[in-house]
């Protein structure tokens, strides 16, 4: 087990991306430490009011983990990242800097800093990721990093977050905003949107697979 004592409290989304962090918790030696299952997107706020609503189950440090697509070339498929920063709408906060260094210096493989951007939206069309990295500065998109910081930083919680990148910035994906709803994916509209683009669709799995194995190989790393 880590010598980070407490180990700091693992938020991550619901479905594949909590399955493959629950695998790699299950290799610890000892007692695990323990992983929450999160909305998708801005879900996931009102889920962590309503958990933390008395304020007396606040983790002292959280690690959120799990997917993001690329917006630059400089980062591809089965990277592994740790944020630094995370901009929404123009703003920025930035993650804990010593939690950010202790997990780095416990991770088996290197992981690059980097400063994402958090969207409402699946961004699915390569153009628009490779603008958004120029007129942002970000290299990484995700869908729940600024409203994770912006939720614990007001109880001054050490927040770090622990990505791999599932897709890169020179191919579309398909749209799977029509397929989240109250946080989860919906396996019809989801099946549709896949249809509609099914060579996107075959990239988009082969990323997410790809992505998911590192990601529960990282969680077991940092154990």
């Amino acid at each position: 087990m880590s010598d980070l004592q407490p180990f700091p409290t693992i938020l991550v989304c619901q479905g594949a991306e909590y399955q493959a962090v629950c695998r790699g918790l299950s290799r610890a030696s000892g007692t695990p430490p323990s992983a929450i299952a999160i909305p998708v997107g801005r879900n996931s706020l009102t889920y962590l009011y309503e958990k933390f609503e008395s304020k007396k189950e606040l983790p002292s440090s959280v690690l959120l983990m799990g997917l993001c697509g690329s917006l630059t070339p400089r980062y591809t498929v089965g990277d592994i990242l740790l944020y630094q920063n995370c901009i929404y709408q123009g703003s920025l906060l930035s993650c804990d800097l010593t939690l950010t260094a202790q997990l780095a210096s416990h991770l088996q493989t290197e992981a690059s800093l980097v400063t994402a951007l958090t969207s409402d939206r699946v961004i699915c069309h390569a153009t628009e990721k490779r603008h958004l990295a120029q007129i942002s500065g970000a290299d990484v998109v995700d869908m729940e990093g600024f409203g994770i910081l912006e939720f614990f930083r007001q109880f001054g919680v050490a927040v770090a977050m622990l990505r791999v990148v599932s897709d890169n910035c020179y191919h579309d994906v398909p749209d799977l905003t029509p397929a989240l709803n109250d946080g989860s994916l919906q396996p019809l509209p989801l099946a549709i949107a896949m249809l509609r683009q099914p060579i996107a669709a075959t990239r988009l799995i082969r990323g997410a697979m790809l992505g998911l194995k590192i990601l529960e190989q990282v969680t077991t790393s940092l154990l």
